[in-house]
């Protein structure tokens, strides 16, 4: 089964109305005719997103992230440069 996107200006209203309503979030999230779960998500991405400092700490961990990455194949060429360079010394001598 797939899924169905809802519309930013959707999401952000329901969130809007969890906020300022004392109702339960499943009831909520019912007269909306969404799955509670789901509006749970919305209002902790929300929480998440107005946070301070956690567009610096996404940021950060992509970063960290890509680095981490080009540093594994670095060390992969490194090591295939290592192999080669030994193989093209026994050629040479042999």
């Amino acid at each position: 089964m797939g899924t169905f996107k809802y519309p930013a200006e959707f999401r952000a209203d329901a969130v809007a109305l969890v906020r300022s309503s004392t109702r339960p979030v499943a009831q909520i999230a019912r007269e909306l005719g969404i799955n509670h779960e789901t509006l749970r998500s919305w209002v902790r991405a929300a929480e998440r997103a107005e946070r301070p400092g956690a567009a610096t700490e996404s940021a950060k961990d992509a970063e960290l992230a890509a680095l981490r990455k080009e540093v594994a194949e670095l060390k992969l060429e490194r090591e295939i440069l290592r192999k080669a360079a030994a193989y093209f010394a026994r050629e040479t001598l042999g």
